[in-house]
């Protein structure tokens, strides 16, 4: 009887401990002791999911995933606000963020790394040409055009040889790589290089990996099973094998700029260069920020910057392709489009996206359709923040669901459908 009354004041401790933790928090499921809210969560469709969950609680929830106390939010304007704030500019505190890739480059990072990162990030990106005007602009409209003219003709060599069909993936991802190679290292591969085929491998199999590892960033334990264990080995083998590649990069870019003047000019600069121009110019004075520039945040940084790069640009032409090619009446809308509005024989430019409505507007909804990012990236809360009338601890993690603002019937009509008018 004893026995019986004991555990009915733990569960009611429980209980009530549970109901208090909630209040002034958005609402939610309650899940389950210990693992949370995981167990109900599809692991390959997550996005749908938290979706389902969006429409029985509302555009802001709360939930608990494993140890981490997580807020979904599925508003656009609420999303756009939230962010913006400084108490959400920390990052989720995960495994995968903190324990592999220890809080460097620039997705992983937060506070004042990354927000002088960032700074920095965006600055070089406009002196490789990311702007509206500018000699800058024009060389990178160079490079693009010339991996865009040897995806052509790899694609009409290839089409000699299968001419009932064939998978343009391979061309597209070493051309596409090989442009991103260009802006962040400065060096271009050969598509039978070993190294560069070495470090595709590496970037495939880690997506994958990190894809199947999503428990273990809420629950850490998990990481002493062995067949986690196998995965966080691959990833960590992945990572050091990547930088020891980036390291032989770096000290030959340095020993060329010890003896060049290559930096002075504009059409060679490259991530890699800026960055170790700023890491000289800070050593130099020694400034404080110096240790912001050191050679374990520029790996990591050449990786983001490269990753970040391949991986959204890719997914997004693949799926504009198959799109493309269901939809025939798109598909004729583009060509007439491209047809009166660009200069026949002459290579496009730049400038031309403007007067391309249509083809911005597929690009748009390929990009909604099929969201690069379904669940946006994660943010943590480096201190409380309201939301909406909600109290948000400190350590918890905002999901700006991104899949759930593009598949929204009150923003999309018939969002299910590929629309691009």
């Amino acid at each position: 009887m004893l026995l019986l009354l004991l555990i009915l004041l733990f569960i009611s401790c429980c209980f009530f401990v549970v109901i208090l933790n909630r209040r002034k928090k958005p609402p939610g499921p309650y899940g389950l002791p210990f693992i949370g809210y995981l167990s109900f969560i599809n692991p390959l469709k997550p996005y749908e999911t938290f979706s389902r969950l969006a429409q029985r609680y509302g555009p802001i929830y709360g939930l608990w995933m494993g140890q981490v106390y997580t807020v979904v939010l599925t508003d656009p304007s609420l999303i756009r606000t939230i962010l913006a704030k400084d108490e959400a500019t920390g990052r989720a505190p995960l495994f995968i963020t903190h324990g592999i890739m220890g809080g460097h480059g620039i997705i992983c990072a937060q506070g004042d790394l990354w927000r002088d990162q960032r700074r920095l990030s965006i600055d070089w990106l406009r002196r490789l040409g990311m702007i509206k005007y500018g000699s800058a602009r024009l060389d990178l409209e160079r490079r693009i055009i010339s991996g865009l003219n040897e995806i052509l003709q790899d694609i009409n060599s290839m089409l000699d040889k299968e001419p009932n069909g064939l998978n343009p993936s391979p061309i597209i991802h070493h051309v596409l790589g090989n442009l991103l190679n260009d802006l962040v290292f400065g060096i271009k591969y050969e598509k039978d290089n070993d190294t560069w085929k070495y470090l595709q491998y590496l970037q495939e199999e880690g997506v994958k990996h990190i894809g199947v590892s999503m428990a273990v960033n809420f629950l850490p334990f998990l990481r002493y099973l062995p067949s986690t264990r196998r995965t966080i080995d691959f990833l960590l083998s992945g990572k050091r094998k990547t930088h020891m590649i980036y390291d032989a990069i770096i000290a030959n870019q340095r020993s060329m700029m010890r003896t060049s003047e290559s930096l002075n000019q504009e059409q060679d600069v490259c991530i890699l260069k800026c960055f170790l121009s700023e890491a000289a110019k800070r050593q130099n004075a020694a400034r404080p920020d110096a240790a912001f520039c050191d050679d374990i945040q520029l790996r990591h940084l050449m990786a983001d910057l490269f990753g970040a790069g391949v991986d959204t640009t890719f997914t997004t032409i693949r799926w504009a392709l198959l799109y493309i090619a269901l939809y025939p009446r798109v598909q004729q809308r583009l060509r007439e489009e491209l047809r009166q509005r660009l200069v026949a024989n002459e290579s496009p430019s730049l400038n031309d996206v403007e007067a391309l409505p249509y083809l911005r507007a597929t690009i748009a909804e390929v990009q909604r359709i099929r969201s690069v990012v379904p669940l946006g990236i994660p943010h943590g809360t480096t201190k409380e923040l309201t939301i909406a009338g909600f109290n948000i601890p400190p350590n918890t993690m905002i999901m700006p669901l991104i899949w759930a603002v593009h598949m929204s019937p009150t923003l999309f009509n018939a969002p299910n459908t590929f629309k691009p008018e």
